[in-house]
């Protein structure tokens, strides 16, 4: 009986176990470090204007503003890899994942917005949630298409039904010598132009 399913599948399956527990885990790194409580003297008004966040960090210098953003594009960027290692399928349209992705993305940095609102000294940001997504999109594109192609180069992923068409043909079809059957093609004479 011939094996159904994935050339490599036990690769495939520790790809996509390991980003689920890898994914977990920053995910629970995540809760701990955007939901902790702050102990600030005040705290500024929540954002819901989109770039003005963004601006107001360039208008207190232009380090100051870049390390903002930055801290902004990388808090979620590991999602961007994170996502699609744990889904494990290598041949996906790039476009398809790059938007399911940050989708993803998206719905993750929302819920810790809103769920920043009953945290003391956290505020929501909308430019926190248009940083994040960015960021994983960004980590999606530089990372995500490399490894999937590396994967199908390597042959994981590839249907059993794909890796047997490219085996090459083991010459002639055997007749059976008793009953002295053999396959049309053996049997007919040849065809003359």
């Amino acid at each position: 009986m011939q094996r159904q399913g994935f050339v490599g599948g036990t690769a495939a399956f520790r790809v996509r176990v390991t980003g689920g527990l890898l994914l977990a885990a920053y995910l629970a790194f995540v809760a701990w470090f955007a939901l902790r409580p702050l102990d600030v003297p005040w705290v500024m008004p929540a954002n819901l204007r989109p770039f003005d966040g963004i601006r107001a960090d360039f208008a207190l210098g232009w380090a100051e503003g870049v390390r903002r953003t930055c801290e902004g594009l990388a808090l979620l960027a590991p999602l961007g890899v994170l996502l699609p290692m744990a889904g494990g399928r290598p041949d996906v349209p790039p476009v398809g994942s790059l938007v399911r992705t940050m989708a993803a993305t998206a719905l993750v940095s929302l819920a810790v917005e809103m769920l920043q609102t009953a945290v003391p000294g956290q505020v929501v940001d909308i430019d926190s949630l248009l940083l994040n997504t960015v960021g994983a999109g960004l980590a999606h594109a530089a990372v995500v298409p490399a490894g999937r192609s590396w994967l199908r180069r390597h042959g994981m992923g590839r249907p059993v039904t794909a890796v047997l068409a490219e085996e090459p043909a083991q010459g002639r079809t055997p007749t059976i010598p008793r009953v002295g059957i053999a396959p049309w093609s053996d049997a007919l004479p040849p065809s003359s132009p």
